[in-house]
């Protein structure tokens, strides 16, 4: 007989359902928004700290994603550049202005997703609240739980700041195992992963329904991948440096 599935991973499984069902409306909602900035030929705009920068990494050139997005990124807000140093710049206010400023990040026709756990440093919550002053919508991934359980450190939180919120369900701390006193297996990867997941298929099946072709990243191993994204880096490189 096959083994049976451990009891933390049949945890996690019904997390990511819940999560998939408590965010139906709003993934329909933020999807939208995306398929808008699509059509309008602007960009999307992803940004994180820590290791919510998984997120951004999920939405940025990968096979199977989305092309026109942005990542933001201040190398040190990433733990493998400073672990301490990571911690102490998402808690500096300030930061995200220069980073959109340095982006070039003009509003408007753009989106701007934040990755957020506690979503309650400057870094994020600045990026949402500068981004809506421009004039684009924000959606945020984050977990109102954790909010309210988090030392406050901005005039606002992430999600109060945005449009659209997408929310994680995980707890404060992160962790997950054992379930009475959690300290490890933290969630919010997972989570992440799974709602840009959830909202990219939402999105094509937007377009689809438009008749509109989304694009898409192809991958580079696989035969062909290289032919079909040379359309994609010839129109998003210059606005995307990240890509060339």
């Amino acid at each position: 007989m096959p083994e049976k599935t451990p009891v933390h991973a049949e945890r996690t499984l019904e997390h990511l359902r819940t999560v998939g069902a408590r965010n139906a409306e709003p993934l329909r909602t933020a999807a939208d928004l995306l398929f808008s900035a699509v059509r309008r030929d602007g960009l999307v705009y992803t940004a994180g700290a820590g290791h919510s920068l998984v997120g951004v990494m999920e939405s940025f050139y990968r096979a199977g994603g989305l092309a026109p997005v942005r990542p933001l990124y201040h190398p040190d807000l990433l733990p493998l550049h400073g672990a301490a140093t990571s911690t102490a710049t998402e808690r500096r206010s300030g930061l995200a202005e220069e980073v959109l400023t340095d982006a070039g990040f003009r509003g408007g026709t753009d989106v701007l997703v934040v990755f957020s756990t506690s979503g309650v440093n400057p870094y994020p919550v600045e990026l949402a609240m500068n981004a809506r002053k421009a004039g684009s919508p924000v959606i945020a991934v984050t977990s109102p739980t954790a909010t309210a359980a988090a030392p406050r450190r901005a005039t606002s939180t992430l999600a109060e700041q945005a449009d659209v919120v997408l929310d994680t369900l995980v707890p404060s701390g992160d962790a997950g195992y054992p379930p009475a006193a959690p300290v490890t297996a933290p969630a919010s990867t997972l989570a992440n992963a799974f709602l840009w997941n959830m909202l990219l298929v939402q999105l094509h099946e937007l377009a689809a329904a438009a008749g509109l072709e989304l694009p898409v990243w192809r991958s580079s191993n696989a035969v062909g991948g290289d032919e079909a994204n040379a359309a994609n880096l010839a129109r998003y490189a210059e606005r995307v440096p990240g890509l060339r």
